[in-house]
Formats: C-alpha cells, sequence, structure tokens
C-alpha cells in the first residue's frame, strides 16, 4: 500500500491522543519538578516486576503511558507506529476490536516480563530488571496481527522498501529474539510476550471485541437472573393455587402449560 497517513478517528484518536496527554503531562512535571520526584514517578507509573509482584497492580495498566520527555524520537516513533497499524486495522475489524488488541497486548506485554522475572529468579538465574515503558508491546501485538490477517499486503519499511506485512512481523519478531543474548533480556521477553497476547486475542477474542462479549456476559446474566426469578415466582404461585384447590403447571418462563387446550376445568 502506498504511503499516507491513516484516517485519525475511533479507537485510533483516542490512543493517540492518550499517550500524547501523558506525554506532555510528563514534560511539564519534568519542568516543576525534581529530578528526584520525576524518579519516583517513572518508578510508580512504568512497568517494574519487583513492584508488581509486591502488590503494584496498576503498573500493567500505566506502564504503556510513560514516555520520557527527554526521548522525543522514540516517543514520535512509537506514536506514528501506532496511528499507522491502528488506522489500518481500524476499518476491517471496528475500533472496539482495535482497542481489545491493543489493551490486551499491552497487558500480556507486562505478565509475561513478570512471569519471566519471578521464574529466573526463582530457579537461580536472576534477569537484570530494567523499567519497561512505552506502547512498543501493543504495537508489536497489532504488528502480529497485521502479519496474521493481512499478510500479503505490502507496507513501505523505512518509507523506501516495499515489504510483506507478514515478512515485516518476522523480522521483528526475530530482532526481539536477537535480544535475548544481549543485556536487555527482560525487555526482548516482554516484547515477545505482547506479540504472543495478540495472537491469543486473534485466536480467542469476538469479532466485535472484548467490550462487545463482556456487554454480551454481563446481558446473559442479568437475563438468567430474571429467568430464575420468574422461575422461582412461578413455583409460589404453583403452590398458592394448589392451596386453593386448583392445579396449575407453569413452565420455565412462567406461562400456564395447557395439556388440552379445550379443558378449562382446572381453571374453574
Amino acid at each position: 500500500m502506498p504511503f499516507g497517513f491513516p484516517e485519525f478517528r475511533g479507537a485510533t484518536r483516542r490512543l493517540i491522543l492518550a499517550n500524547l496527554i501523558a506525554y506532555f503531562a510528563l514534560a511539564v512535571a519534568s519542568l516543576a519538578l525534581s529530578a528526584a520526584a520525576m524518579g519516583s514517578i517513572g518508578a510508580h507509573f512504568s512497568f517494574i516486576p519487583q513492584y508488581f509482584l509486591q502488590g503494584w497492580l496498576w503498573q500493567p495498566l500505566t506502564y504503556s503511558l510513560i514516555h520520557p520527555p527527554s526521548v522525543i524520537l522514540g516517543t514520535l516513533f512509537e506514536l506514528l507506529s501506532l496511528w499507522f497499524l491502528a488506522g489500518f486495522l481500524e476499518p476491517s475489524r471496528g475500533a472496539n476490536w482495535v482497542m481489545g488488541l491493543y489493551v490486551t497486548s499491552v497487558i500480556g506485554t507486562a505478565l509475561v516480563a513478570a512471569a519471566i522475572y519471578d521464574a529466573a529468579d526463582k530457579f537461580g538465574h536472576p534477569i537484570e530488571q530494567v523499567p519497561i515503558y512505552g506502547c512498543m508491546g501493543g504495537i508489536f501485538g497489532m504488528l502480529v496481527a497485521i502479519g496474521v490477517l493481512f499478510g500479503d499486503t505490502e507496507f513501505m519499511m523505512f518509507f523506501v522498501i516495499n515489504i510483506k506485512a507478514k515478512y515485516l512481523a518476522i523480522i521483528y519478531a526475530l530482532i526481539a529474539f536477537a535480544m535475548l543474548f544481549g543485556q536487555n533480556k527482560l525487555y526482548a521477553f516482554a516484547q515477545l510476550g505482547g506479540g504472543l497476547a495478540g495472537l491469543l486475542f486473534l485466536r480467542y477474542a469476538p469479532r466485535r471485541g472484548v467490550g462487545f462479549l463482556a456487554s454480551e456476559w454481563f446481558y446473559g446474566l442479568r437475563n438468567g437472573y430474571y429467568r430464575w426469578k420468574r422461575r422461582r415466582a412461578g413455583r409460589k404461585f404453583e403452590v398458592y393455587m394448589k392451596k386453593q384447590g386448583r392445579t396449575i403447571r407453569l413452565d420455565n418462563r412462567g406461562r400456564p402449560i395447557d395439556d388440552d387446550p379445550n379443558d378449562r376445568s382446572r381453571w374453574n
């Protein structure tokens, strides 16, 4: 596909604006606060496996919004990638689906990093702990999704070379795998975890997204409760009518059952 900016709407717009607001909030805070205070903010809202395992459960949801103000080019690359990938997926899959994929990949990135860190520590091969921040886990999950769903679609890599989406996803995965042999092992495991979470989302999430699944589950639960109330009221009514010398049978929906539609003696 030729180079061009996708539409800026729906889930794509919400994701970009959320990251931009978080970035500029940190930039303004860095002007007013000391380096120690900024370090404390980073420690609280970045993802640090040790802190997460000690109960800082909000970190898998907040670390993707942390973009150090000093890393301008890195933040620009992340947000442009997020714009292109989310904008490519949204017209065909819908805003709810894209948002579900992104959130699943972000959380999956954090959980895999925590699991690898804890397992390595228990088996006597501790991994150096580094704070994880930025939305690259969510971006990798989207890239894997595009590689699976639209594998033969060509993109412009570095705005110069045409490359199919499936090969682009494989190249990124190989880069993350090669990082396992360097110093940033935890970060590499986390990136691969984001891609794995994206694959699981493709396999098990409904077409309309996790939000649709949650709403269906909620309304199903609510309707089941109302059906139970009707059955319970129907049984009480049957007992009451039996005490009055009348026999009435109700179905599971609380409607009377007529064995013989022409026989109304039970109601007399």
